[in-house]
């Protein structure tokens, strides 16, 4: 494996224990020592020890680095990972012309494939990343170790579950989809501890790769179980609800469609209320001249609101990428680089107009803004997605904090509630897959408005359930962690934009071509490896 090395505070750790143990100088403790400190110690003296690594697990999901400069947009963090999924699909249209910066190699799909491009190894580097940072701590924390201690259970569940959401990200990028020819093919190699001079390994079956990934996250479950960590309001930290969402999605990639049902099913009844018609984007406040966008009432930028929240971050540790890519009032490429995110008309005109998740693109041009910082005025195009927008950061009344002050989120409870449905209509059950369909048009229908439902929703007519799930898929989850890309591998669709009338890049692109190659470096270091 390529050594990847994250930098995690182990000088710190060494010196909390040294008052512990009768050694000099405090770099001399063995990892043996710690180890039997765990074993022995109480709570206070297991937190000093490890507590700072296991607080880091959730943490570095948000912000390992890839290996890329941290001035790239695109590539140095995961919400610049996923905001360029977004742009190679159907779904997400990248501005109102050609347009040179940022963004426009990945929406035109310049080669983000070869093992050699830049636009490929920041997945790699930031999958590796998380492997590592949850071996360093799991290599502490064998059975053994652990025994019956509650709070050694809760920090090796979170190295559990870190590690298996980092397996799964490199089967999603790395290889077709289990369910369209990936189950014959290759995974990855799988390490389960850490030592910077360990001997690389080959790439194990994907099957052994899913296999690895559910004993994982079935041990993390038990593990949080027995800690007492249930399913907890604390959206920043790794719980049962994270575990459990990872299961079900796990589930729904690799077929075992009962397991995603009996999953989802378990988590929803802890989510039962979704977001509301007034936190679903950006409303406008103010003038259609001196418009107002609050980000403290928009559920897509404020955690706080969305009590669908499963796993996110609060303003301070929350990435600010997907701000940039996203709202057409931060200054970014989304908005004062006139990247604008906007929808395939081919969507739009979908959603049904009983269905206030319409509202949530523009239907005409927005007209000029100034941005706040040098007063730059831009053209909002129609089409604009206001799902994300803000002209004002949370809790502020300055312009200029609409760029980083920002929550973010990486999994809620719609996103479970559609995969509920795709189970259900994989195993043929068309009645309990419209029924839980049912339960998000609902929760969707404008105020005042008979509900919707699969059997009156316009453009539903005549689809079957799993096409109305893909459908409603498409239009919940758009502009989220590039949802379209993966789904569209997984339901082996192709992007075809040719007969989208605001599709700037009127490119088709074929599935067989949305698999990652291995990155040079790999191949250079790791002399067991293959190519894909």
């Amino acid at each position: 494996m390529k050594k990847l090395l994250m930098i995690l505070s182990t000088c710190a750790l060494l010196s909390s224990c040294s008052n512990k143990l009768d050694v000099a100088p405090p770099n001399s403790i063995t990892d043996e020592q710690i180890q039997a400190l765990l074993a022995q110690g109480d709570a206070a003296t297991i937190q000093s020890v490890l507590g700072s690594i296991a607080n880091n697990m959730p943490l570095v999901l948000n912000s390992a680095a890839t290996g890329l400069s941290g001035s790239d947009a695109r590539y140095s963090n995961i919400q610049g990972l996923l905001a360029m999924r977004n742009l190679e699909g159907n779904d997400l249209v990248f501005g109102n012309r050609n347009l040179t910066i940022f963004g426009a190699d990945e929406y035109r799909f310049l080669d983000f494939t070869s093992p050699e491009v830049d636009k490929n190894y920041g997945y790699w580097n930031y999958a590796w990343n998380l492997i590592t940072a949850s071996n360093k701590l799991l290599n502490y924390l064998d059975d053994a170790t652990v025994g019956n201690n509650v709070k050694l259970k809760d920090f090796k569940a979170r190295g559990l579950t870190l590690r298996a959401y980092a397996y799964q990200f490199l089967m999603e990028n790395y290889q077709d989809a289990y369910l369209q020819g990936g189950k014959a093919k290759l995974g990855m190699p799988l390490y389960d501890f850490y030592s910077p001079v360990q001997p690389s390994k080959a790439r194990a079956t994907a099957v052994e790769t899913y296999n690895f990934i559910n004993n994982d996250l079935n041990m993390a479950y038990q593990l949080f179980s027995d800690a007492g960590v249930g399913f907890t309001a604390n959206v920043s930290d790794f719980d049962l609800s994270v575990v459990t969402f990872l299961q079900t999605k796990v589930a729904v990639a690799t077929g075992e469609w009962a397991t995603a049902i009996n999953k989802s099913t378990e988590l929803l009844g802890k989510y039962p209320t979704l977001m509301s018609q007034a936190v679903y984007g950006g409303k406008n406040t103010g003038t259609a001249t001196a418009p107002e966008f609050k980000a403290d009432q928009n559920g897509f930028i404020n955690n706080a609101v969305n009590p669908e929240v499963i796993l996110g971050y609060p303003v301070g540790q929350a990435g600010t990428n997907h701000n940039y890519w996203l709202n057409p009032f931060a200054e970014g490429n989304g908005g004062l680089g006139e990247g604008y995110a906007r929808i395939d008309n081919r969507l739009w005109d979908k959603i049904s107009t009983s269905d206030y998740r319409k509202d949530a693109f523009i239907a005409s041009a927005f007209g000029d803004y100034a941005y706040p910082t040098t007063g730059a005025v831009r053209n909002i195009p129609a089409q604009t997605n206001l799902k994300f927008a803000a002209t004002h950061g949370i809790g502020s009344t300055d312009k200029k904090d609409v760029n980083n002050r920002v929550s973010c989120f990486y999994m809620r409870a719609s996103e479970v509630l559609l995969m509920k449905a795709e189970a259900q209509a994989q195993t043929g059950d068309a009645n309990a897959a419209k029924n839980t369909l049912n339960v998000l048009l609902a929760a969707r229908t404008k105020s005042g408005e008979a509900p919707l439902t699969c059997d009156t929703y316009p453009s539903m007519a005549g689809l079957t359930p799993l096409q109305m799930v893909q459908l409603q898929t498409r239009i919940e989850l758009w502009g989220e962690g590039g949802r379209d890309f993966y789904n569209n591998k997984r339901w082996n669709t192709p992007v075809d934009r040719r007969n989208s009338t605001n599709h700037i890049d009127k490119s088709t692109y074929p599935v067989a071509n949305m698999t990652l190659k291995i990155p040079q470096d790999e191949m250079l270091y790791n002399d067991k490896i293959v190519q894909n």
